[in-house]
């Protein structure tokens, strides 16, 4: 996709959420786009805002922050970048919702840190469906334990399950995968664990979005079907 105009890219993209839903029966105000701006400058950023963004990815820190301060907090702010445990802190101070959580060491990290804040921190369990050892994430059939851990831990507040499908042309390639992890986020919400509220199931980019929406997604990341392809 070319840069083309940002207003109208995401009206397009809101136009393709809409007809995803509606096949499947949903509104599509139930699905929430995140716009991913990595590698975007912060003026197009502030085009899409004006667009009517809400919420931003990011997957670097020191990225984030200078956009951060030029743009301000009229907008929530989501890490989906894998996180190490020495950058929490940081993260903690700029993110509103920390999507890329998997392992119980870098939650506990997080607990730490956020107790030290007084404040509770709200993370997703980011999940390898696809088993790719290029992606970070949990094992699918360790999520459930992972979950139940993570529910003993002060200061964090597990509000749902991420995944990044497999990168194949066919975008059906990820349905699998899609569908792995809402029957995981259905059954994590079964436990009825503490600190569990089961509120986003985030799935599905650029290419597959759609996809993941017809699997169950309310949480879509999109970046280049925004911005157009990112500067090399």
């Amino acid at each position: 996709m070319e840069k083309g105009n940002i207003a109208d890219n995401v009206a397009r993209i809101r136009e393709r959420i809409a007809a995803a839903a509606a096949r499947i029966g949903r509104k599509p105000e139930e699905v929430l786009l995140v716009a991913v701006c990595k590698g975007i400058e912060p003026e197009r950023i502030k085009q899409a805002i004006a667009a009517g963004i809400t919420d931003l990815g990011e997957n670097y820190l020191q990225e984030a922050l200078g956009k951060r301060r030029e743009i301000g907090g009229e907008v929530k702010w989501h890490f989906i970048g894998h996180l190490q445990r020495n950058k929490v802190k940081a993260v903690l101070e700029a993110f509103s919702l920390l999507q890329s959580v998997d392992s119980l060491r870098l939650a506990e990290e997080i607990s730490r840190r956020a107790q030290a804040r007084s404040e509770k921190a709200e993370i997703l369990l980011q999940v390898n469906t696809s088993g790719e050892a290029s992606k970070f994430g949990a094992k699918p059939e360790e999520a459930p334990a992972l979950a139940e851990a993570i529910s003993s831990l002060p200061g964090l507040c597990l509000l749902g399950l991420m995944t990044i499908g497999r990168l194949e042309p066919e975008p059906e390639a990820a349905r699998g995968e899609f569908r792995l992890l809402a029957n995981l986020f259905k059954s994590i919400a079964g436990l009825g664990l503490p600190k569990v509220k089961m509120r986003w199931l985030s799935m599905g980019m650029t290419h597959d979005f759609e996809v993941a929406i017809e699997e169950g997604a309310n949480l879509v990341r999109v970046g280049r079907g925004i911005f157009g392809p990112r500067a090399e």
